[in-house]
């Protein structure tokens, strides 16, 4: 697998503050390695889910948190992180041009504003001009079960353009750490957001 194949494309990520932060964290690893810049936004509970799933310091720099977990200088020289508050940075204008966003996980408030074009943060606003702009929008909701309310907002989305993605693992090919089995759905995102990848084997192909 090339290091550089996603070399030259731009993506954003957002984590939320829904159970999985591990589908986020990998997400980034995985675009950062292969050469993508990647934008990161992180919501105020999804630096408070993040730090409590992984044992993260609360008040740890994400950068640092991410060195730790792996990158090496040039996959984190990749990387640009954002708060929720900075409503005027790049991802909120169509003007900035990237090659698509995914929410991952993404928590029902969010999917919720997003359904109803509630672009009251970063975050939110950065999806919705995915949405008007034709961008590729892939939003992990990680809730279970799903009410009606969830699913008429999933419909929404949907119905904009967004791609619903729930982070639901495959074991065909036999995943041995949790790692392995969040890049199962990792691995979609990517085929969604058009990221080229190695990262499972695809059907037909374990052999």
């Amino acid at each position: 697998m090339r290091t550089d194949i996603n070399r030259d494309k731009t993506y954003v990520v957002g984590i939320s503050g829904a159970s999985g932060s591990i589908y986020g964290i990998r997400l980034i690893k995985a675009l950062a390695e292969t050469s993508a810049q990647v934008l990161v936004i992180l919501s105020h509970a999804g630096k408070q889910v993040l730090a409590h799933e992984t044992g993260m310091a609360p008040d740890l720099p994400f950068m640092d948190f991410m060195a730790g977990y792996g990158l090496g200088q040039a996959s984190l020289d990749r990387i640009e992180t954002f708060s929720q508050d900075e409503i005027a940075s790049a991802p909120a204008s169509g003007s900035f041009v990237h090659h698509g966003m995914a929410v991952a996980p993404c928590s029902m408030k969010t999917l919720a504003a997003v359904a109803a074009g509630y672009a009251d943060n970063l975050l939110t606003r950065s999806c919705d001009v995915s949405l008007k702009e034709k961008r590729p929008l892939v939003m992990v909701p990680r809730e279970t079960p799903l009410g009606l309310i969830h699913l008429e907002n999933m419909t929404r989305v949907a119905r904009a353009g967004g791609v619903i993605l729930p982070p639901s693992p495959s074991f065909y090919t036999f995943p041995q750490t949790i790692e392995d089995l969040a890049d199962t759905v990792v691995a979609r995102i990517m085929d969604h957001l058009g990221a080229g990848h190695a990262l499972v084997p695809r059907w037909g192909d374990q052999g």
